[in-house]
């Protein structure tokens, strides 16, 4: 993946939400146009066609369905417990290969970069399992070993789990709460041999939407007389998958490969997003090698630990992960699908305890939850900008594409986003805009949009959010060469005023000026905070909020080598104290654009949203002063 940043960890997540009030940033230096170029004042929407659009925002699929790659096999009268015990021999047991494409050993002395934890820990972390999950261990097509995880469920027969439905084997044997010090006949809770598998006859494990039935049932034989369920004393509910947005604790037992302890792994209290195109929903946490797949998604866990309500399990599109084979790309192991469990779903469930496996013929997608795409799409994202554009107490983002599309993109409040708007198909006007931030600068309650063009123009677009970008705007400064320097502006509330009436400008030459009071009939008093100079020249990104917290707003600053600092109390007088949030490195030259907005709804404007140069964008919600806040992943890479 070129021109991709690092990733940190091999066991990650990005999780966050998105704040309120303003935005900022284009990237230094674009050129402006060519002499004679029309500018945005001169020339009317659209202009003539502009490089081609940007990709959309949902792929098309493949046609589907493909055959599925392993047969169900029919239930075998002599595979019994005994049987497996004596077949599943410790050499044979201690063998690991997953049916995904995410089995393959790292290479000798491979190092997984490390990525930055999310401050609420979403870590792949080893633990003793719990009872009504376990491993698969089957044979197909000579491959053999402890391939999948499964999770007891409910069920008349006491005798059901639920896996993958690219986990179907022969010879398959379920471990409840798997012990590798064990054989297959010291296991805890024993062994216990499938009788017969229930999957959906139109599941496909390719890229197609048929990938969307990547799960299957299968009945177990009692095991000296009696039923899994009662031995390990419960079972899971499986509950309807409420929406792409969910947190949950996924559970699964990756190959020894990756995983020497041989134990149990859980990612706690993840956040799910929608995966673009499909049924289905991701999770970002490393750590989640081939061996998971079927693994539960746990809305909730109950008291004892030992049993919870399920809402998905680990497969989908590719068998559960993304379409990677290289194992040195850090996505190989942190991004991990699940299907939406819907109604085939769950009549598959009630077909499996009464023994029927019947074709429920072709499979028709149901409506897609909403998702912001994938980094194909945002890679184009050029400019953005936060808000209440809609006077609902909580931020909204405004997108400029380099195609000069723009798009509004609506929040919740709660961290995540629901919809988007387009304010402006793609034209030529808006490719013209140099750096945008978003403020109050009328005093109505709803943001406004502020633009710098190419060719030194700045103009004001009110209440966006109701009103659009259609209009003309207000125009604030005509043509002018001075302001073709004015390489970044950032809107904030750095005086006394309730709105955020405030702009911060960085020039060319290292001059950062304030100006207070801006509104629709111009720019108000002028503060100069630093004389030109070499040091700022360096300052790449500029955005403002509230990180500390004391209801005035600082800004924060991304440097050339990709250190992250904060300038606390900034105001007429000067600029803050700088507060380090985080050293130099690689990862943060790689952030293209940022903003940062009150998406939480806390009524605090400081959760910070980065589009890097792969197209992934990621929030930090309450981000703080010296330290980033809670990640979570908006889009994901490519």
């Amino acid at each position: 993946m070129p021109d991709t940043r690092i990733r940190l960890g091999a066991v990650v997540a990005l999780s966050a939400a998105l704040l309120l009030g303003n935005a900022a940033v284009a990237q230094a230096g674009t050129a402006p146009p060519a002499p004679g170029t029309p500018t945005p004042a001169a020339s009317g929407l659209p202009r003539s066609t502009g490089p081609a659009p940007r990709p959309p925002a949902t792929p098309t699929l493949p046609a589907g369905p493909s055959a599925a790659d392993t047969p169900v096999p029919a239930p075998d009268a002599g595979w019994t417990a005994k049987a497996a015990i004596s077949f599943w021999t410790p050499e044979r047991m201690a063998s690991a290969t997953d049916p995904s494409g995410r089995a393959t050993a790292p290479p000798k002395g491979f190092a997984t970069p490390r990525r930055q934890r999310s401050a609420a820990g979403l870590t792949a972390e080893h633990f003793q399992g719990i009872k009504t999950v376990g491993t698969i261990f089957s044979t197909d097509k000579g491959l053999q070993g402890h391939r999948c995880t499964a999770s007891v469920v409910r069920s008349g027969g006491h005798d059901l789990i639920l896996t993958a439905g690219h986990c179907v084997g022969s010879r398959s044997m379920f471990v409840p709460m798997y012990d590798h010090t064990g054989t297959a006949a010291q296991q805890r809770y024993g062994v216990w041999a499938v009788d017969e598998w229930f999957r959906d006859k139109q599941y496909a494990s390719d890229k197609s939407k048929n990938s969307d039935l990547d799960y299957a049932f299968a009945s177990l034989k009692p095991n000296g007389g009696k039923n899994v369920q009662d031995v390990v004393g419960g079972a899971n509910t499986l509950a309807r998958t409420p929406g792409y947005a969910n947190k949950v604790t996924v559970v699964g037992y990756p190959m020894t490969g990756h995983n020497p302890e041989d134990t149990a792994v859980r990612c706690p209290d993840v956040r799910t997003t929608a995966l673009s195109g499909y049924y289905q929903m991701q999770i970002f946490c490393g750590g989640m090698w081939g061996g998971v797949s079927g693994g539960p998604f746990f809305s909730a866990l109950d008291a004892s630990g030992d049993s919870g309500t399920i809402i998905g399990n680990v497969g989908g599109f590719l068998q559960g992960g993304p379409d990677v084979r290289d194992h040195t790309d850090p996505r190989y192991n942190e991004i991990t699908y699940s299907p939406l469990h819907g109604d085939r779903f769950f009549r598959l469930y009630a077909d499996a305890q009464e023994g029927r496996n019947p074709d429920y013929g072709p499979y028709r997608q149901p409506p897609l939850p909403y998702s912001m795409g994938s980094g194909s799409t945002w890679k184009h994202a050029r400019l953005m900008a936060s808000g209440d554009f809609g006077g609902e107490g909580h931020a909204d983002m405004i997108v400029v594409w380099d195609d000069g599309e723009t798009t509004l993109y609506e929040s919740d409040g709660d961290g995540h986003f629901t919809g988007e708007r387009q304010l402006l198909a793609r034209n030529d006007t808006w490719k013209h805009a140099m750096t945008i931030t978003a403020g109050d600068f009328t005093g109505s309650d709803q943001f406004d949009l502020l633009v710098r063009w190419s060719d030194g123009e700045v103009t004001l677009y009110g209440d966006v959010g109701t009103k659009g970008l259609g209009g003309a705007g207000t125009q604030m400064i005509k043509p002018n060469d001075l302001w073709k320097n004015a390489v970044q502006i950032a809107a904030g509330r750095f005086s006394a005023s309730r709105y955020v009436t405030d702009l911060v400008v960085r020039w060319i030459d290292g001059e950062v000026t304030l100006y207070t009071g801006v509104g629709a009939g111009g720019f108000g008093q002028e503060h100069k905070l630093k004389d030109r100079n070499d040091t700022w020249r360096d300052a790449t990104l500029l955005t403002s909020g509230e990180f500390s917290g004391n209801q005035k707003w600082d800004l924060m600053v991304r440097w050339t080598d990709g250190e992250l600092d904060n300038y606390v109390g900034t105001t007429a007088s000067g600029l803050g104290q700088e507060q380090r949030v985080l050293d130099p490195g690689d990862l943060w030259k790689h952030d293209s654009a940022m903003t940062t907005g009150d998406f939480t709804g806390d009524g605090r404007t400081d959760d910070l949203v980065i589009r890097w140069s792969d197209g992934e964008t990621t929030m930090y919600a309450d981000t703080s002063t010296t330290h980033l806040g809670t990640q979570e992943t908006l889009v994901h890479p490519t």
